[in-house]
């Protein structure tokens, strides 16, 4: 009864969340002018230097530029805008599709709290608080079952210990949990900020997925064994004399080479892509009312997309899985013995 009761509650918050959307899709178009569902794709995927709630309702954010010209400036992205949403400049720069640059065309460094770049804080604040709340049912429940929030984290961490970690990494497992863990809770909470009204994608921006990415090669490579470099370097061992193996090594090291970076190089692109690809599926079902003008067709595309909205549900916990899992396997070929 309780999870049909969660179920009902999930399904009156994504309608209401695409309904949101819709209402905000159709202030996007101004009257006379005909929708541009592109456009607006790409205006809800992309990052912004400032917050749109909904049509109308903006939040400024604040803007950090540096160059060699002006040196360090800071303010609010609220000046490159008129009252009726005109994109002017400002103070000698120009925004150009959420590029900022100097009026003469010079490079600016950009350090700005971006849309992504707040929800990165965001995600951040949230699983801090989380697991502070968690780690103080741990400490108050000590021997006992545990309580509120704690209750429906330990499983999932658990799982994550037992069926991930632990299997793919082996009894060196312990050094790499922690980092494990905080990947899996990232990218999931951060996929599902991603599915709220007036969120921003972040893990569906390729420089987050990138930097995960990193971060996993980066501890892959510092932890690998003898066994492991080897395999890379010497991967026929002494199953023949090193003259006749010189012209094979010609063809493998290459290969080899080029495998250090494809693993970390897919994960980057599976999230971002799937991630993604899931907004626009979303958003272009949406789109259908708009192009369509129609009553029936906008009810059957908001049905549509609320069945997507619930499936995209899955595959926020479902990326963080396969993130989490080919990490592991990652780590476990580096600090694996030789048999």
């Amino acid at each position: 009864m309780a999870s049909i009761k969660h179920l009902k509650i999930s399904i009156l918050f994504t309608v209401f969340g695409l309904f949101l959307s819709q209402a905000t899709f159709a202030g996007e178009t101004k009257e006379g002018e005909k929708f541009d569902p592109s456009a607006m794709i790409n205006h809800h995927i992309m990052d912004a230097h400032s917050w749109e709630i909904f049509h109308g309702f903006t939040v400024p954010l604040p803007v950090i530029l540096y160059s060699a010209e002006k040196g360090l400036d800071i303010f609010s992205s609220a000046n490159f805008y008129t009252e009726d949403h005109q994109i002017v400049p400002y103070n000698g720069y120009v925004l150009e599709h959420e590029h900022i640059a100097l009026e003469n065309g010079a490079h600016v460094y950009d350090f700005s709290i971006t849309k992504n770049v707040l929800f990165l804080f965001i995600n951040a604040t949230v699983m801090i608080l989380i697991f502070m709340a968690v780690a103080r049912g741990y400490k108050k429940n000590a021997k006992r079952a545990p309580k509120g929030i704690q209750s429906f984290f330990e499983p999932i961490i658990i799982y994550v210990r037992d069926e991930i970690v632990k299997p793919n990494i082996g009894p060196k497992y312990e050094k790499y949990l922690p980092y494990l863990l905080t990947l899996f809770f990232f990218i999931w909470f951060g996929n599902l900020l991603g599915l709220l009204p007036a969120a921003a994608n972040l893990t569906g921006n390729i420089a987050v997925t990138l930097m995960l990415s990193l971060a996993t090669l980066v501890i892959t490579l510092a932890s690998g064994r003898k066994t492991y470099w080897l395999h890379i370097l010497d991967p026929l061992g002494n199953s023949m004399p090193w003259v006749a193996k010189i012209l094979l090594y010609l063809i493998l090291w290459p290969i080899e080479i080029i495998g250090i970076f494809t693993k970390p190089f897919s994960l980057m692109v599976r999230l971002f892509a799937n991630i993604t690809a899931g907004h626009i599926i979303i958003l272009s079902i949406l789109s259908l009312t708009f192009i369509a003008q129609s009553v029936v067709v906008g009810v059957g595309a908001t049905a549509f997309a609320t069945v997507m909205n619930m499936l995209e549900l899955f595959v926020a916990l479902l990326q963080a899985y396969v993130f989490t899992l080919l990490s592991s396997m990652y780590f476990g070929q580096a600090v694996e013995e030789h048999h």
